[in-house]
Order: structure tokens, then sequence, then C-alpha cells
């Protein structure tokens, strides 16, 4: 290219940004609006488009306008995320002021926890959906129309402080702990087990009871999740297979950990997490799978039962009854659960397994073919088509 040509190329160049920003300068955004046109330009071009500067100002007017609409969106919402600096001896950790914050009282118990795991736990729609037992549809429907309460009744995002902090207790210690159950149980996916996810849960609930020390249920759903996490190491075998509580070596037990929860566990009025980290103490004391109190545990769940009338809760109850007094009983237990929880796979691998016991194998392989198109994890699956390929061959 020669000099002349050169100085006429750039000449034009110069005179086509001085029209585009022209044209541009009341929408306040030119300068980025055209970096953003002439970067697409360079990504786009070859084919060079027939008329290059009405092209660029057309990418470039689109851009601007964009940019203005994303401000305006960020201007609308900003009262809603303002997050006030906390006091020095309240909530420090971002992502426990921000559960707190979430955990507003204006909204009901069950959307302000699933807003909290979609937007601050950073869970799927699907996943939560799992864990609450309800299509991703009615999950999905009741996240927007915690949204949209926010916003209309203009719910400002603050750090709570002082006795707010014992209003949200609830939502807080319910957030944390699905979110544990999702590492420590998956509801999807190629891994069952996600020690990070939990281990972040019991952190989060570590800095709860720093907030709250005196709090028996904060207190007690910290020593539940380190009960369930120091089995981790046994909970599958080298292959990634899933181990039946019954089968786990205990040797492989963290007890270090169980020790550290046992030592957390006080009395107090019994509430749903006391109930279930004593469930899980008794696990953790006994020798032996053979020398598990079970009875205690039925009864235990008996209570919590009482507490919560919680389905999943009359299903693990079920569990126990069948340990301490027979398959029978425990089968008795899990009449009229199908209406409660028609999504939950451990439904029917339980009746199956009670089933199975009780010599019913045209039963029980019905029911585990039913777990089958429920389990949403890879090794619950295998578990379950192993069970069931026993009683086939």
């Amino acid at each position: 290219m020669s000099d002349a040509v050169e100085q006429a190329y750039l000449e034009h160049w110069a005179r086509l940004l001085a029209l585009l920003t022209a044209e541009l300068r009341d929408l306040d955004l030119a300068e980025e609006s055209l970096q953003d046109a002439f970067t697409a330009a360079v990504t786009a071009w070859p084919p060079v488009p027939a008329n290059p500067p009405a092209w660029l100002l057309t990418a470039a007017r689109r851009r601007a306008v964009d940019r203005l609409r994303r401000t305006a969106v960020a201007l609308r919402k900003m009262p809603l995320l303002i997050v006030e600096e906390p006091d020095a001896h309240e909530v420090q950790d971002d992502r426990l002021r921000m559960i707190f914050t979430c955990c507003h009282p204006a909204l009901a118990p069950e959307a302000r926890v699933a807003l909290t795991l979609r937007c601050v736990g950073g869970l799927t729609t699907r996943q939560i959906a799992r864990l609450f037992l309800v299509s991703e549809a009615t999950m999905a429907a009741r996240i927007t129309r915690a949204k949209k309460k926010i916003s209309e009744a203009g719910i400002p995002y603050r750090v709570p402080s002082g006795p707010e902090l014992a209003e949200r207790r609830d939502g807080v210690l319910a957030v944390i702990y699905l979110i544990f159950t999702e590492g420590y149980a998956a509801t999807e996916g190629d891994r069952m087990i996600t020690d990070e996810l939990a281990g972040e849960a019991i952190a989060l609930a570590r800095m709860v009871t720093e907030l709250m020390p005196d709090d028996t249920e904060a207190v007690s759903l910290l020593a539940l999740m380190m009960l369930h996490h120091a089995r981790r190491d046994a909970r599958t075998d080298p292959d990634g297979r899933l181990v039946r509580l019954a089968e786990q070596d205990r040797a492989l037990w963290r007890h270090d950990e169980i020790e550290a929860a046992l030592a957390l566990l006080r009395p107090g009025l019994p509430g749903p997490y006391l109930v279930q980290a004593a469930i899980a103490a008794e696990h953790a004391a006994a020798p032996s799978a053979p020398e598990t109190d079970w009875p205690s545990i039925a009864r235990l769940y008996e209570m919590l039962e009482a507490m919560t009338g919680s389905a999943v809760v009359r299903l693990n109850r079920a569990v126990a009854v069948a340990e301490a007094f027979g398959p029978a009983r425990g089968l008795a237990l899990l009449e009229g659960l199908d209406g409660a929880l028609p999504r939950h796979h451990l439904l029917p691998a339980t009746r199956a397994e009670l089933l199975r016991r009780l010599g019913r194998v045209d039963e029980a392989v019905e029911a585990y073919g039913r777990a089958l198109a429920l389990v949403g994890t890879a090794q619950e699956r295998d578990f379950l088509h192993t069970r069931r390929a026993e009683l086939t061959l």
C-alpha cells in the first residue's frame, strides 16, 4: 500500500469514526459502543458488509441501547441489593451474610430457603426441586414468586443484627442443612458425595454457632453434620460403589471428628436437629452394626415425626422399626406415603428391601424398578440394579 493510499484510508476511517460518534453522542455511550462494534467487525468480517459504515452504526447503536437497558435494570434493582456493613461482632463471612440477608421473614419459609439455595448456595432449580421433593416447574414458580415479592414490596437486602439474627435462624439452618444434604447425598449426577460442598456447609454452621453459642439447635445441627460427614471414607468402596451403613468398615470412620461432634451435644429442649443428632450419635457409638441400638433409634424417630410431621422422617422411622422389630412392622409404616413422596426414590427402594426380607420376591423386583425410574445418581442406580439382579438370576 502506497503512502498516499494509506493516508487516504486512515482519513476515511477517521471521518467514519467521527460520523458514528456524532450519531451516538446523545446515548452517552459512543466510545464503548463503537469499540464493541469494531471488535464485532473484526470477528465477523469477512465477508465485508455491502455498506460497512451503516453496519457499524447499526451495531454500535444496538450495543449502546443494550448498555442503557442494562444500566436501567441495575439502577432499578440496586435498592434490593444494598448490603450494609456488619457490626464488628456480627456476620463477617460474605456468604453467610448473604444467607442471613436472603432469609427474610417476609417470605414464606420454603420460599426463602429455596431462593437462598438458588441465589447464594448456587444449586440449580432442578437440584432444589429434588431436595424439596417437588417438580422442577413447581420449584421454578416458587422461586419466581419469591423474587417478585421482594421486588414489589421493596424488601431491602440488608444484613440483620441483634434480635433479627435469631428471627432468621430457622431459615439459615435449613439452607445450611440442605447444602450439606446435597453434598452428602447428591440428588443427581455422577458423584453421590461431594466432600467440598458438605465441608462448606459445616464451616458455615460453625460460624453460626460462633454467632449463637447458646443456641441448642444451631450447635446440634453442626454436631449432626459432623457425625454424618465423619463416615465419608467408608460410604463408597475403592471402585466408587455405594456401601450401606451396615456394611461399612468402621475403622475408616473419622473417630476424632465423631468425638468432637459428640462433645458439642448438650442437654436442652428437644428440637428437630437435636433429635437427629441423637440418632446419628447412636449410630456413631455402636461398635458394630449388629450392636446398634435400633429400638432407641426407632423411638427417637417417632419423637421426630411427632415434631415435624415429615413423610421423610416416617420413611426413616420405618427402616429403624424394621431393624428393631422386623420388616413386616416397618413395611406397615410405609403405607400411605406414596402420595406424599411421589418423586423420592428411597420410598420404593426401602419397600423393595423390606419385601425382599419377607420373601416377597416379585413385589420386591417391581419396587426396585420403580426406584430405578426415580433415582438420580449413578452410584445409587448401580446399587439398585445389582440388588434387583440378585433376585432375578
